[in-house]
């Protein structure tokens, strides 16, 4: 399954391959299953933790697999996340 991005500001030509790159990158690091900040993200993946938190929303689209994405409140107004595997889940063609 290709991934499909949309949004009323999406241009294909534009933004496909950034996005794309991103959902790749971000799903690597989730796949640990270790619960993470959008500020621990942005410094593994060099991606903005606005891009962080769009993709991490894209997760849980079926489109997308419809994973399991879980949020967690770690204090001091911060906010820690983990995205759920799952064992039957589908190989997703990013690019």
């Amino acid at each position: 399954m290709k991934a499909h991005f949309d949004g009323s500001d999406y241009v294909p030509e534009r933004d496909h391959d950034r996005l794309a790159r991103q959902l790749k990158e971000i799903y690597a690091v989730m796949m640990r299953g270790q619960w993470r900040t959008l500020r621990e993200l942005e410094e593994l993946t060099g991606h903005p933790q606005a891009s962080i938190s769009a993709r991490l929303r894209d997760f849980r689209k079926k489109r997308f697999g419809g994973y399991t994405v879980e949020k967690h409140y770690r204090g001091f107004g911060v906010f820690e996340y983990r995205v759920l595997a799952k064992p039957e889940q589908q190989t997703f063609e990013w690019y």
